[in-house]
């Protein structure tokens, strides 16, 4: 058990849910060498994470006990990752409260979901809408001039056209089944071409409208970079 912490100077975590934001944030920590635990209902995903932690517990109940069976309370940050049921959400983030841990902070799908757990006392993350933020850092290379997020699945991107895509076609860069981002208007000295032909080829200059997932913009950015 997660009984005392192994470092004064270290900060311990505990991740509570192992769906994608859950796990990327485990692997996160894991590169980074700090010290935290998972749990989640599901064996196979615990068995998993294993290989980066001894501190990875099967818990089918959320509740204050169970909870406290595997030590979470002794952690300095818990991280509520349960997207799927708010019920669940909401009562994990109470009880961890509850336990007297310094910080939690808890994932939320959307703003009234998001007020409920900040009364609770929690520290709220929207990871749709942080990701789509972060895009215009992580896009360096396509020199992103705007990001605009429409829902949690529907992003416009303002993109300057990066080098190695110019004189290259659109249909040559297929963003479309690559992924999953759809040009919507090019923008080149004042005009603006809102039909984009797939033969068209990229020039000096031109600016991208592109639309898509927060994931997709980022997957074409890595790419591009």
């Amino acid at each position: 058990m997660f009984k005392t912490r192994i470092s004064n100077k270290n900060t311990t975590y505990g991740i509570i849910g192992l769906g994608r934001f859950g796990e990327s944030l485990a692997l996160s920590l894991a590169n980074s060498g700090a010290e935290f635990m998972v749990i989640d209902k599901d064996e196979e995903k615990v068995r998993e994470m294993r290989d980066y932690t001894e501190n990875a517990y099967v818990v089918q109940t959320l509740d204050k006990k169970s909870l406290s069976a595997t030590g979470i309370q002794n952690c300095d940050v818990a991280v509520v990752c349960i997207g799927e049921h708010i019920d669940t959400s909401i009562l994990t983030t109470l009880n961890l409260v509850s336990m007297g841990i310094k910080k939690v902070i808890a994932k939320a799908r959307g703003l009234e979901h998001g007020e409920i757990l900040a009364k609770l006392g929690a520290e709220v993350v929207y990871p749709e809408k942080d990701m789509a933020e972060r895009l215009a850092n992580r896009l360096i290379a396509s020199q992103v001039i705007d990001v605009i997020q429409l829902s949690e699945k529907i992003n416009i991107s303002k993109v300057m056209l990066p080098d190695r895509l110019e004189g290259k076609t659109v249909v040559d860069i297929n963003m479309r089944k690559k992924f999953n981002v759809n040009i919507i208007a090019i923008e080149n000295n004042g005009e603006v071409m809102q039909v984009v032909n797939p033969e068209y080829v990229f020039r000096n200059g031109d600016i991208l409208y592109l639309s898509g997932s927060s994931e997709g913009l980022n997957k074409f950015g890595e790419w591009i970079g």
